[in-house]
């Protein structure tokens, strides 16, 4: 028979052939790299038997699905462990998640990290054993009692809930046998380098009303070298923990009485107002206007955007004079009736229409995190209406201003192109016309993308920006989402150059994403160290002698007036603990005064990070200061 690879070509195999003797037949180095197939695009075994005509790729441990399939398979193993060394253990499930892997699990008698030594050893021999990891079928009722009969009732559980008719995939290792989809490793010998994390509790089915269960988190990379650099980032993220840092620095307040909704202390208003001062400079340069629409708003608005029936279980309601309402959670149904208030001719468009808009979502308790998972956020949401042909140039320009605003901060970042979900509005022909567009403007722009199916809006596919920060952790911030079902669902028009009413295309896109989440990545990428035009302080000035404290305040005064930030720190304190004080408050410049610098008019100045540079004409140092923050410099 006879395959099609990914490059196209053609390979002949033996009738009955599997991927792994197609990536023999390619190279035997391909071979012993692989650890599972792409076939006709969905990921399986490399046992997988192939048919005539099939398109093959081998996916290896280079691939993210390769790696996946590398701690999925660690996930089966420390669920073997786990039933060797705690026999009347209950396993529930055990996913893959970003950079490894948990299982949650029914204990008899909770267990504690102390005991993850004797479960990695345990782990060890099963690797050691490299036991084949076989799959096999069953009919659902056939699965039901295979699963009972190992007493395993949160297995049971889940086959009850398959549909009916379903053949249900299991995979054995050694004497072990656990309910699964797949794919895994050939064998378990294949693990290299795996480790036990964390411990914490979940909710079965993340049902509150339901048994809680321990969740044994772990992670696995094909190198021990790799494993150790992840160890070292997250000491590093430790370090730069912008919950931490947000307290120490005064930034930002978790407290009880909010809880999901932060409060901001005057240097995080510092910082918040000069990013969202720099969004309006940026976008008043790029022809955007700003509106501000309601917090509140009817339930018919958020039935006519399709929210109340796809997005209700993330949404605070109320009644105002006996009428639903609810607390915007998305800024695009207002803008929405802002366009329709006017008339619109094709001459107006496209409308590039911004709104720094706070909205609110009901998150989990469990899922709260800092600034990086809120109940309330300011999104730096915009709205442009368009005509069909201005799509890919709307596009485009949006992908500018985005790759601006992360090139400013010194964040690298990659494009996910997210297709059509499960749970969607509209027709598939508007579906395919929308990706097609979003995937037009990314080929013209010759940037790189991956697709990232099924996970778009429920209104129209997306496409996502990750940036990475200066420890090499990925964020999803900028999105791009093209929308066909807004405007109809709103009955938005304008009259064309025929003279006849037409229905104008729609982009919501952001850029920061959520400003208080965007707040917590610098927070984290800069360790605190904001580069000048960013830090809520930019200078402190330390008088050495009381004599010097008049000088020190004519300096702040000075700075302050032409915009700068600038303090003075007059307390009667050795120069030596004001200096460390302000080296803790991470304020990049530091000027020391005392008597010569008063009589000379100059300062001493010391940068956060170098230390004692020299002694400066004052004016030579405001220039160089007004020359950093206005240039917006990083370092």
């Amino acid at each position: 028979m006879k395959i099609l690879l990914k490059n196209g070509d053609e390979l002949g195999l033996k009738d009955g052939a599997d991927s792994k003797d197609a990536a023999k037949a390619i190279s035997e180095g391909l071979a012993r790299a692989a650890v599972a197939a792409k076939v006709n695009g969905k990921l399986v075994d490399l046992s997988a038997p192939l048919k005539e005509g099939d398109r093959v790729e081998i996916v290896t441990l280079k691939d993210k699905e390769g790696l996946e399939v590398y701690r999925h398979t660690c996930a089966h193993v420390l669920a073997q462990a786990l039933k060797t060394v705690f026999p009347t253990c209950k396993l529930a499930i055990g996913p893959v998640i970003e950079n490894g892997f948990y299982y949650d699990v029914d204990f008899k008698t909770p267990i504690t990290m102390d005991d993850f030594s004797k479960i990695e050893a345990e782990m060890k021999k099963i690797v050691k054993a490299d036991f084949p990891i076989e799959r096999f079928t069953l009919p659902k009722e056939d699965a039901i009692v295979f699963m009972s009969k190992f007493h395993e009732n949160y297995k049971v559980e889940l086959i009850q809930d398959l549909p009916e008719g379903e053949e249900i995939s299991f995979y054995k290792q050694g004497s072990f046998t656990d309910l699964c989809r797949g794919p895994h490793l050939p064998s378990t010998g294949k693990l290299k380098a795996f480790k036990l994390v964390s411990i914490a509790g979940a909710y079965w089915r993340g049902d509150e009303k339901k048994k809680m269960l321990t969740r044994i988190y772990g992670t696995a990379f094909a190198k021990k070298e790799e494993m150790d650099e992840y160890f070292q980032m997250l000491e590093e993220a430790k370090k730069r923990d912008h919950v931490k840092l947000g307290k120490e620095l005064k930034l930002f307040a978790l407290m009880n009485e909010g809880k999901g909704f932060p409060f901001f202390l005057p240097n995080g208003m510092v910082l918040k107002n000069v990013l969202v001062d720099y969004w309006r400079q940026l976008h008043r340069r790029e022809g955007y206007v700003e509106v501000q629409t309601p917090m509140i708003m009817t339930r018919t608005l958020w039935e006519n955007s399709g929210h109340w029936e796809h997005y209700k279980d993330n949404m605070y309601t109320t009644k105002i004079d006996g009428e639903d309402c609810a607390v915007k959670p998305m800024n695009c149904p207002g803008g929405m009736l802002v366009y329709k208030l006017t008339p619109h001719s094709y001459k107006d468009l496209p409308i590039r229409m911004g709104e720094l808009g706070l909205v609110h979502r009901h998150e989990k308790s469990g899922q709260l995190h800092g600034l990086m998972r809120v109940r309330c956020f300011t999104q730096d949401d915009a709205h442009i209406f368009m005509l069909p042909e201005q799509i890919t140039d709307e596009i485009k320009g949006v992908v500018r201003i985005i790759d601006e605003v992360y090139s400013l901060f010194g964040f690298k970042y990659h494009v996910e192109l997210s297709t059509r979900p499960k749970d969607s509005m509209g027709s598939d022909e508007d579906w395919e016309a929308a990706t097609n567009a979003l995937k037009a403007a990314l080929d013209e722009l010759k940037l790189p993308y991956v697709v990232n199916e099924g996970d778009g809006a429920f209104y129209g596919p997306k496409i996502d920006f990750h940036l990475e920060d200066s420890i090499k952790r990925t964020w999803q911030c900028g999105t791009i989402q093209l929308d066909f079902q807004m405007p109809q669902r709103f009955d938005l028009e304008y009259t064309g150059e025929d003279g006849m009413k037409h229905r104008p295309i729609m982009i919501h896109r952001v850029a920061f994403g959520s400003i208080e989440r965007f707040i917590g990545i610098l927070i984290e990428h800069y360790a605190g160290k904001f580069p000048v035009w960013l830090a809520p302080e930019q200078v402190k000035v330390l008088p050495v002698t009381d004599r010097a404290a008049e000088y020190a305040k004519e300096l702040v005064k000075a700075m302050n007036d032409m915009g700068l930030r600038a303090s003075a720190d007059l307390r009667k304190e050795k120069i030596g603990k004001k200096i460390l004080d302000a080296e803790m408050e991470k304020v990049p410049y530091k000027l020391i005064v005392g008597d010569k610098e008063v009589e000379e008019k100059t300062v001493s100045v010391r940068k956060r990070g170098e230390g004692d540079i020299g002694a400066m004409n004052k004016d030579d140092f405001f220039a160089l200061l007004k020359k950093e923050n206005d240039e917006k410099i990083i370092f």
